[in-house]
């Protein structure tokens, strides 16, 4: 009996496994994307086709755990003082955009025939773009971390708070509406978030603290999902989305030391539950009701992707966003989500629409999510990439130099200052017009070129170049160089700006020759300047700034071979004692070399 229940349980998901195995490399290689591959997938092993699921609400509300984990590893990268600063964004162009957005598509239902509640209800559900499918398309791009790719997050932000307001306008236009109902749930939310704020400000840390204690990485893992899932729940419970909750929660968590250890954690569990929510998505499709009324599905699918479409291009322009950010948001954004099922289970159930407009409203918003994917695809092929201008600067062409130094922001300008000081040939390739043309002006010949592209760098001459100097300031795209550098030019140093200690371990593990934190050997000088100010004198201090350079050294070389933790016994942590300090050897040696 237990045998065959569990045959009953590995069935599906085996069947689930193999239905995204097959789809997903096949819609990749065909240029369509993973997440048309999923629903493909979910609709295919559905009830409407093969009928080997009945039941995909169930794993629909389940697999939403993909999209909650997806929000917490965002958030993770966000810290308060980031999230503060993106406030107008958030407020502002959010909060424009889904406003504009529901009274231009409350407009059209009405045009459609619909009445005027039923009109709101509708357009404010498809105003709520899905986070899942949008910060996919992000992540596959790359873009999550770019200006456009934070206003798209900030965007998705407020949609996902404005679930609280439109839940209690649900509430108050229905026919037996509670008294004072709507204001009391604005209420519980906001203290739900102030409590999981407090939680993060004051809690956390000892907890992850005490868990690392036991050196049992399961043990860590557990209390990260713990974390996360703890926190959706809690504001699930408030009426706040589940999102919302694990996003705060990676928020609050985002200047731990144990941030990277836990994103490393939670990721495999983040992508099978992504996966898992487009094939359950795929498989709500009921290709009954499109059968039956495709008429009206396609009326207002289409009125209600393009209604939308010219509200997010005019919110865009009016703040600032060029004509191409401006489309490329706008394909990106035009179609509904996954929090609109929310708000239109909650409206039948108050009465405010009936079964037939719920089933047809939640069938355009899925179908409307199936088409993202081919709507971007078509805009990337019909839509011209917007023109830097290039006027006054030099493009790249066939450089020669024995150093090459791809990056000239604050840290490339300083790092230059002393190879030129020794009549060093240096090539330097910069990808802002704008930067180049402000070195101009001081004397530099910099050349425009993206240094993560093969072609430039053969032309930057790297193939010649004795050292190669990656000098920006994104890890992801120091990574891709680094990869392509060891690659095709195995024989040039390799020297890295590192972002920071994680990126560090990362770099060292890839091979480079040398890599630097940006901000150690200054934050070194920093604290040694704090001793001198305080009366230690000179040569105590300098003491004291080679014994912490050797300490950090030995640390980093025990997390390379090791994980995150290791070295934990070389950190100082404890009220320091002056005395006595090792006297570190003055001849270069590799443990006093910067790191």
């Amino acid at each position: 009996m237990a045998a065959e229940g569990l045959g009953q349980t590995l069935g599906p998901a085996v069947v689930l496994l193999a239905a995204g195995v097959a789809a997903v490399p096949l819609f990749r290689r065909l240029g369509l994307g993973s997440v048309l591959g999923y629903f493909a997938a979910g609709a295919l092993v559905g009830p409407s086709i093969l009928g080997l699921f009945t039941d995909p609400a169930t794993i629909l509300h389940f697999s939403e755990l993909g999209v909650v984990m997806f929000l917490f590893v965002i958030g993770l990268e966000m810290r308060p003082s980031k999230l503060w600063t993106m406030r107008h964004q958030i407020f502002g162009l959010g909060l424009a955009q889904v406003l504009g957005c529901i009274a231009l598509l409350s407009g059209v239902g009405m045009l459609l025939g619909l009445a005027p509640v039923t009109a709101l209800i509708a357009g404010a559900g498809f105003v709520l773009s899905s986070t899942a499918v949008i910060m996919s398309m992000l992540q596959e791009r790359g873009e999550i971390a770019t200006p456009e790719g934070q206003k798209a997050v900030s965007i998705l932000l407020l949609e996902d708070l404005m679930i609280v307001p439109l839940l209690a306008l649900v509430a108050f236009l229905a026919p037996q509406q509670q008294e004072a109902s709507g204001l009391t749930g604005i209420a519980i939310a906001v203290g739900a978030i102030l409590l999981l704020i407090a939680v993060g400000r004051w809690l956390l840390d000892p907890f992850f603290a005490l868990l690392a204690r036991a050196r049992a990485r399961e043990v860590l893992t557990a209390g990260a999902l713990i974390v996360v899932l703890g926190a959706a729940l809690l504001m699930e419970a408030s009426g706040l989305s589940m999102a919302m909750g694990a996003f705060l929660a990676g928020v609050m968590l985002s200047g731990s030391s144990y941030r990277h250890q836990i994103e490393s954690d939670i990721e495999p569990f983040k992508g099978l539950l992504m996966g898992l929510f487009f094939l359950a998505v795929g498989m709500s499709l009921d290709l009954g009701i499109v059968a039956t009324d495709w008429p009206t599905i396609l009326l207002f699918l289409i009125a209600y992707i393009l209604t939308k479409a010219v509200g997010i291009y005019s919110v865009a322009r009016l703040f600032g966003s060029s004509h191409h950010h401006s489309l490329e948001r706008t394909l990106l954004f035009a179609q509904g989500g996954e929090f609109a099922f929310v708000l239109y289970t909650s409206a039948f159930g108050n009465g405010l629409i009936d079964a037939r407009d719920n089933a047809l409203f939640s069938t355009v918003i899925i179908l409307s999510m199936a088409v993202t994917p081919l709507i971007l695809l078509a805009g990337a092929r019909f839509m011209k990439q917007e023109t830097v201008s290039l006027d006054g600067v030099e493009p790249v062409c066939n450089l020669k130099g024995r150093v090459l130094l791809i990056g000239f922001g604050r840290f490339g300008q300083i790092a230059s200052q002393l190879l030129l000081a020794h009549q060093t040939e240096v090539a330097i390739i910069e990808s802002d017009p704008n930067r180049i043309r402000e070195a101009q002006k001081f004397g530099f010949r910099i050349f425009y070129g993206d240094g993560s592209r093969l072609d430039i760098l053969h032309h930057s001459g790297a193939d010649e170049a004795e050292i190669i100097m990656i000098c920006i300031d994104d890890p992801k795209v120091t990574n891709h160089i680094v990869d392509l550098i060891k690659q095709h030019f195995p024989v040039a140093k390799l020297l890295v700006r590192s972002f920071d200690r994680t990126h560090s371990i990362e770099l060292r593990k890839a091979g480079v020759d040398f890599e630097l934190r940006e901000t150690f050997e200054s934050a070194l000088l920093f604290g040694m300047e704090g001793l001198r100010q305080l009366g230690l004198d000179d040569e105590s201090a300098v003491d004291t700034l080679y014994d912490i350079r050797s300490r950090d050294a030995k640390r980093l070389t025990e997390q390379v071979q090791g994980d995150i933790f290791s070295g934990r016994e070389q950190l100082l942590t404890g009220t320091p004692v002056p005395e006595p300090l090792t006297q570190p050897a003055r001849t270069s040696t590799a443990e006093d070399t910067p790191q």
